[in-house]
């Protein structure tokens, strides 16, 4: 799966999203808004929101180097899945609670 990050354009006042596209092995491609990186055990996973008109959040494996490229994981084992899972729903009910 190849990402490709791009600058969503918007008015100065408001807060400026990241988005990127990703491509699936299929030949698809999705933009998605990043909704943020977070931490599980010491990894790292980012929370991503499609631009398909629907309210789902996909959730990947991130990592990062020394030079700011990342790579998105596909989290394949099901219960580190839904550990992750829950990590996320945590910090999405009381976000202030979970910053650093």
């Amino acid at each position: 799966m190849a990402e490709n990050k791009k600058n969503n354009t918007q008015a100065p006042e408001e807060e400026e999203m990241e988005v990127i596209t990703l491509e699936f092995d299929d030949g698809e491609k999705a933009d998605c808004e990043i909704m943020g990186i977070f931490d599980y055990n010491g990894k790292d996973y980012v929370a991503l929101i499609p631009d398909d008109g629907t309210d789902d959040v996909w959730i990947y494996g991130y990592e990062e180097d020394e030079e700011g490229a990342f790579e998105l994981i596909d989290i394949t084992d099901d219960k580190l899945f839904e550990a992750v899972a829950r990590e996320f729903e945590s910090i999405m009910e009381d976000p202030e609670e979970n910053e650093e």
